[in-house]
């Protein structure tokens, strides 16, 4: 069993798609094993995105990451990280297959709905940033 960091974003969240999203999640067999709202300060978004620090979107990205509530879940599966990628769909909406999140509630390459890790080395790391392991419950 693998496990991975979900996020819906400020735009899920506002928008009223956090239901949506985790019944596409269990839909598909991934297990919530840890889930909390925050809302992220700069500094603590800067910090998450900080492999990105250098690209021309950093500042955009953590600006709308800090802009409103998040949802952080962990989630395990059988092949968890590249099964939730699939669900989510590209990172630019346009490109994502129909009935994937972002083809389906994506308004733009930003506002794209969730976040999920693309490794097991960076769903380490992401998990560690947002949970500790008494809040991990499998």
């Amino acid at each position: 069993m693998e496990r991975t960091l979900s996020i819906i974003k400020p735009d899920g969240v506002s928008r009223g798609l956090t239901g949506e999203v985790i019944k596409r999640l269990e839909d598909n067999d991934l297990k919530i094993v840890a889930m909390k709202m925050i809302h992220m300060t700069r500094a603590q978004a800067e910090g998450f995105y900080a492999v990105h620090r250098e690209r021309p979107f950093f500042e955009s990205l953590t600006d709308f990451m800090s802009s409103g509530p998040v949802v952080v879940m962990v989630l395990v599966g059988e092949d968890a990280i590249k099964r939730y990628r699939d669900l989510m769909g590209a990172t630019n909406y346009k490109d994502a297959v129909p009935g994937t999140i972002r083809a389906d509630f994506a308004t733009d390459i930003e506002k794209n709905v969730v976040h999920g890790s693309d490794a097991p080395e960076t769903a380490a790391f992401e998990i560690g940033y947002f949970f500790n392991r008494f809040e991990i419950v499998g």
